[in-house]
C-alpha cells in the first residue's frame, strides 16, 4: 500500500462517513451538501450532527443538516477554507448557530502513515504484539487512550512495552471502520520521555498497513504532544474536521 493509496482510502471513508464523493475533498471549490451517515460509517459519528466541516487541504467539504444549508454557504463563501477551522471566524459560525440552538462541539487533526518514509524507531523496553484476548485485563485508566472499556469489541491489535514482565506503554487501535483503525496510545508517566510512544505507535501502525488496514491517528489541535508523537512515529497530517450539534448535547458534555 503507498501513501497515496492510504491517502485515497480515507478520503472514500470520509465520504461514506458524510454522504459526499471522494473526489470532493480535491476540488478547488468547497461543497456544501446534505449530511447523510453511511452504512459503513465509523463507529464514532453519532446523530444528531448540525454540520461537519472537513479539509484535505484543498477546500471545505461541509455535510449539513437542512437548517442550517444556507448558513454553512455563507460561512465557506465568506472565509479562505482554512480560516474556517479556526477564531476568530469560528466565531462567525457558532454565533449564528447558538441562534438556532446548535454550537461548534469537536475540532480535531488527523493523521495519516508517509508509507514510503516510515522511520525505523527502537523502543529501550522489549515489545510485544497482543491481541483481544491479551486486553481483558487491561481496561485501566491508564491504558484509556489506548483501548476502551465502552467498546471493547473493536480493539482488535496492540503493542505493548514490558519493563521486565511490567506493561509500561501501550498502543492500541480500534476497528471504527472496514478499511481503517485508529491508534491511541499510553505511557506510565515515570517512563514518558523515553521514545516508548513514538516506537510504539510506529510498530503498531506497520503492523496495520501488514494487515492490509490503514491506521489513522487523531488529536485535538492543541495537544502538541501528542501531534509530535505522531509526526515521530512517521505520520502526517492529513485532514482536519470541525462538527457542530445540537446546543443541549454540547452542554451534557459540559456537565
Amino acid at each position: 500500500m503507498t501513501t497515496k493509496e492510504v491517502l485515497e482510502i480515507a478520503m472514500r471513508q470520509s465520504a461514506e462517513d458524510n454522504g459526499c464523493r471522494a473526489e470532493d475533498f480535491v476540488s478547488d471549490k468547497n461543497v456544501v451538501f446534505p449530511f447523510k451517515l453511511g452504512k459503513n460509517a465509523r463507529k464514532y459519528y453519532m446523530e444528531p450532527i448540525t454540520c461537519n466541516l472537513i479539509s484535505y487541504g484543498s477546500n471545505v467539504v461541509a455535510a449539513v443538516s437542512d437548517e442550517v444549508v444556507e448558513l454553512v454557504k455563507e460561512y465557506t463563501d465568506k472565509f479562505e477554507f482554512y480560516h474556517c477551522f479556526e477564531t476568530p471566524n469560528m466565531h462567525w459560525l457558532n454565533e449564528r448557530l447558538e441562534k438556532l440552538g446548535h454550537r461548534v462541539c469537536f475540532m480535531a487533526e488527523y493523521f495519516l502513515p508517509n508509507v514510503e518514509k516510515m522511520p525505523e524507531l527502537d523502543c529501550p523496553y522489549e515489545t510485544r504484539i497482543l491481541g483481544p484476548e491479551d486486553f481483558k485485563d487491561l481496561y485501566l485508566p491508564q491504558w484509556s487512550n489506548a483501548i476502551c472499556s465502552a467498546r471493547k469489541e473493536r480493539d482488535v491489535l496492540g503493542v505493548g512495552a514490558y519493563d521486565n514482565d511490567k506493561l509500561v506503554g501501550l498502543a492500541g487501535c480500534s476497528a471504527d471502520c472496514d478499511d481503517m483503525w485508529q491508534i491511541g496510545v499510553d505511557v506510565l508517566p515515570e517512563y514518558r520521555r523515553n521514545g516508548i510512544a513514538s516506537a510504539l505507535t510506529n510498530k503498531l501502525a506497520k503492523e496495520i498497513l501488514a494487515r492490509g488496514k490503514v491506521p489513522f491517528y487523531c488529536c485535538a489541535w492543541s495537544n502538541i504532544r501528542s501531534a509530535r508523537n505522531a509526526i515521530r512515529s512517521g505520520l502526517l497530517p492529513a485532514w482536519v474536521e470541525m462538527t457542530a450539534k445540537p446546543v443541549d448535547i454540547v452542554n451534557d458534555m459540559n456537565a
